[in-house]
């Protein structure tokens, strides 16, 4: 793999399935993309959702073993929801709501090949974290 980031919606799906690609061959436990913290520049202060989903940190998803896992807010949560009705092979497994921390950790079964993945990556930053169409990903560990 020799390149880490992308911009463009169609260069971001090629990143994706490229860094799947090599976290299988090398065998690592999980991959992690991770969105550029400048796609979270807001112009509304009063946004309470928007501060929710700050506190959660810069939009990741990671990959590993047939399983997506990502953290989001209750309202990222339903919009979740709505995205995996259009990935029908793609079934949330795991809820988990730390006590210690806002937000819920999902974890998602994508018994699928590596360009439906990467669609439904990509799905869930632009969808699911409501990231702007051309916004830089990073492939922060494979």
């Amino acid at each position: 793999m020799t390149r880490f980031d992308a911009t463009e919606p169609a260069e971001r799906r090629k990143l994706y399935v490229d860094a799947i690609t090599a976290h299988r061959e090398r065998g690592s436990g999980f991959l992690t993309l991770e969105a550029d913290e400048s796609a979270l520049e807001t112009d509304t202060d009063t946004d309470t959702d928007a501060e929710t989903a700050a506190e959660l940190g810069v939009p990741w998803v990671q990959f590993g073993d047939g399983t997506i896992n990502v953290d989001c807010t209750d309202e990222e949560l339903d919009t979740l929801k709505t995205v995996l009705g259009e990935f029908p092979a793609f079934k949330i497994d795991e809820l988990n709501r730390p006590e210690e921390v806002e937000g819920v950790n999902v974890r998602i079964s994508a018994k699928a090949d590596p360009n439906r993945i990467a669609q439904f990556v990509d799905d869930v930053f632009c969808k699911v974290y409501d990231l702007p169409s051309v916004f830089r990903v990073w492939a922060v560990e494979v």
